[in-house]
């Protein structure tokens, strides 16, 4: 989980850039209340699709508001001074609306904010919400909280990367299994089935597992998607491109698995993505331009076997950011204006898709350093 000292210093970093005369901050977008304050209502919880507000004020208190309900389904602990809680459900009587009883909760700080100058992070709050707190115009600036936020999530914080290797960990473990155990025969759900219960026993909690799971062949060489029932015959590559969500923070890290022995073609559709790959590290740090590094890994496959046929360029993004969301900033593309910052954690995933032989693949996630890189995934990239 993130730690009580990284989201007091997340909270910091917030309030150096905003205008100095606000004096309250409304968080209301969830993966914001999880990174400035550690809260997270998991999606498969009673409460899933719910959410809670985050009232920050200048001189350090952090508010935790939400329904009773709400409030108990959030895993770890809340670092906040306060909670107000306003009952939704218990048991004897009928439910309101949950926004409703939301309003109800901002209620009880409202006559905190009225008279100062604060800013909601509106594009989250609940349609009516500033008219529910009697918060007028005079009393709001006009700051983009949401973009401020989604800004700093660049940087990562040392919490938040040791949660963040977490999910690789347990998202190596998912690929060692499907090393182990893919063979022709099985159907793609049941290599889902049995990646999910590796990752999540080494994981040692629940979390969520996303992605590409399905195998393409010759004739439809780039597939993708949640798995189906198809069972995997010889010939086939099974791309496994997927995500282990810990607390809203995430993996993202790619193998292809040959279904039988892959063929000569396949084998050198593989060796193309890994000289891109290889290509793409060397310009990975600090200072990089994303489009740059999109374009060394590009060029690998002006040489590639399969230039002439037209596969003479990446045709997708070369990597991304991830974190609290898939994909975030930056973007590996090549018109992309970012530029890598120290603290970034990205991918690379380099990919070819050849028609009559198959597609194939591969990805890494690395800590972006003023020096280089961190590589934090460590699956064995291998066809068989």
């Amino acid at each position: 989980m993130l730690t009580k000292e990284g989201c007091l210093a997340r909270r910091a970093r917030l309030w150096n850039v905003v205008p100095h005369d606000v004096e309250w901050l409304l968080i209301a977008d969830p993966r914001h209340v999880k990174y400035l304050a550690n809260f997270w209502i998991p999606p498969f919880s009673f409460s899933g699709g719910e959410r809670a507000l985050l009232l920050l004020e200048r001189g350090g208190k952090a508010t935790l508001l939400g329904d009773n309900f709400s409030l108990k389904s959030g895993v770890g602990e809340a670092f906040v001074d306060d909670e107000v809680v306003e009952k939704w459900y218990d048991h004897q009587h009928s439910v309101a609306n949950r926004d409703h009883v939301l309003f109800r909760a901002l209620l009880q700080v409202a006559g905190k904010l009225r008279g100062r100058k604060g800013a909601i992070e509106a594009e989250w709050l609940p349609v009516g919400a500033r008219d529910a707190i009697g918060v007028g115009d005079a009393e709001l600036v006009p700051a983009a909280v949401g973009s401020l936020i989604r800004n700093l999530r660049r940087r990562k914080e040392p919490d938040e990367i040791a949660l963040l290797e977490t999910c690789m960990r347990a998202t190596d473990v998912g690929h060692a299994w499907a090393r182990e155990n893919v063979k022709p025969g099985m159907t793609e759900l049941d290599a889902y089935i049995g990646v999910q219960s590796a990752v999540l026993a080494a994981a040692g909690r629940v979390g969520l597992i996303y992605g590409d799971f399905r195998a393409n062949s010759p004739a439809q060489p780039k597939s993708g998607g949640l798995p189906t029932t198809h069972a995997m015959q010889p010939g086939e590559l099974f791309v496994l491109d997927y995500s282990a969500v810990l607390e809203g923070y995430r993996s993202d890290f790619t193998n292809v698995i040959a279904i039988g022995k892959p063929s000569t073609q396949q084998r050198e559709v593989f060796a193309v993505c890994q000289a891109a790959m290889a290509a793409a590290e060397k310009v990975l740090k600090a200072g990089a331009r994303a489009a740059d590094v999109y374009a060394a890994a590009s060029a690998q496959y002006k040489s590639s076997p399969f230039a002439a046929q037209g596969y003479d360029h990446l045709t997708h993004h070369a990597g991304h950011g991830i974190g609290l969301a898939h994909p975030e900033p930056p973007i590996l593309v090549p018109q992309s204006d970012d530029v890598l910052e120290a603290g970034d954690v990205v991918t690379l995933e380099p990919g070819l898709y050849v028609e009559g032989v198959g597609g194939v693949r591969i990805e890494h996630n690395y800590l972006i350093t003023e020096t280089g890189y961190r590589r934090l995934s460590n699956h064995t990239i291998a066809l068989d």
